[in-house]
């Protein structure tokens, strides 16, 4: 089973101590965000077959040894950092660009350039971050990546209800205007910036959004790819697929994280509905605990 690190919060950034007290005990257990119910995952040798970590800060994981623990378990592993360089207005909290890019070339340097995905993910337009800038900004950032990983994957902000409510917050604060686009304005958003990965030996990929499936240049991501993690491992893994929603190409995995439990605080984020209440539940989890 492939073990997801989390799409439901960042476990390397904020808690490293936590997954690496659960890869010693091989288990951790995890409470459906959706029924409520608790099941076990097992993350003895030999029963997760690699890790996929998503993540805006690697550090702490760094810090603890945790590459050197999961190398110890036979664990291949695939880092999906995000890194958008985005105004402080929408991301409040998160490490500089150039820290990001320099933890993930250590990540290439150590496992290859096939264990990185970088995310410039959410697409966010807004009256500080219009198309131009998105064209220049990730330009830039494809000259700072190229080498380091051969795949961008990207999406458009979601208008999930927590994520209206936080960003017109944020806009009213910060005074800036924001606006959901059509497709058709995605589709020239996307096809734009695939000439610009294009020209630095880089795939975009769009995650799970099939409406805009077929946009020159641009293929659906993968985020959670057995393919991806047996080049790492240099041996097959075998997985199924199975997406976590429609349009999801993903393979299966057990996500071991939580909601509601990332303090980054950026505006856009789907996984928060309230920072205050994320950063309660970080400050009181407990290292030990079998749940994060």
């Amino acid at each position: 089973m492939i073990i997801s690190a989390s799409f439901r919060t960042d476990i390397p950034a904020f808690y490293a101590h936590w997954f690496l007290q659960r890869l010693n005990a091989g288990f951790a257990d995890v409470r459906n965000p959706y029924g409520g119910q608790v099941y076990r995952v097992d993350l003895s040798p030999g029963a997760a077959t690699g890790v996929v970590f998503w993540t805006r800060n690697l550090q702490p994981l760094f810090t603890l040894g945790g590459f050197e623990a999961l190398r110890a378990q036979g664990w291949p592993v695939v880092v999906q950092a995000t890194v958008v360089n985005y105004p402080r207005m929408l991301d409040r909290s998160v490490i500089a660009w150039d820290t990001a890019v320099e933890q993930l070339r250590r990540v290439a340097a150590q496992y290859g350039p096939r264990a990185v995905v970088w995310r410039y993910d959410p697409i966010v337009l807004t009256s500080l971050t219009p198309i131009d800038w998105h064209r220049d900004n990730f330009a830039h950032l494809c000259r700072a990546l190229c080498g380091v990983t051969d795949e961008v994957a990207t999406s458009f902000v979601e208008p999930y209800r927590k994520t209206s409510r936080n960003m017109a917050a944020a806009a009213r604060a910060g005074g800036f205007t924001w606006h959901l686009p059509e497709n058709e304005e995605k589709r020239s958003v996307l096809a734009a910036l695939a000439m610009v990965a294009a020209d630095h030996g880089l795939r975009l990929t769009v995650c799970t959004q099939p409406a805009l499936e077929g946009v020159a240049g641009t293929r659906p991501a993968r985020c959670v790819d057995a393919g991806r993690l047996s080049d790492v491992a240099g041996r097959p893994i075998a997985a199924r697929r199975k997406g976590n929603r429609p349009g999801c190409y993903c393979d299966e995995s057990r996500d071991i994280g939580a909601y509601d439990t990332c303090p980054h605080g950026c505006a856009y984020c789907y996984a928060v509905s309230v920072r205050a209440v994320a950063r309660r539940r970080h400050d009181g989890h407990g290292r030990s605990a079998p749940m994060l």
